[in-house]
């Protein structure tokens, strides 16, 4: 099996006490149920130091 390998950037959403990230549905032949992934989170932009949000 050959590995591939993809690159998103996402803003973390929030499911009730939960933060998550949503992985867009245009992966969703790649990840069948029971496929591993490894997830590597690198912070790009720390939203708790802007007022803007």
């Amino acid at each position: 099996m050959e590995l591939k390998s993809y690159t998103i950037t996402k803003r973390i959403a929030k499911h009730g006490k939960q933060a998550i990230i949503v992985i867009p549905k245009s992966l969703r032949e790649h990840l069948s149920p029971a496929t591993i992934v490894e997830v590597k989170l690198t912070i790009v932009k720390d939203a708790r130091n802007e007022t803007d949000i």
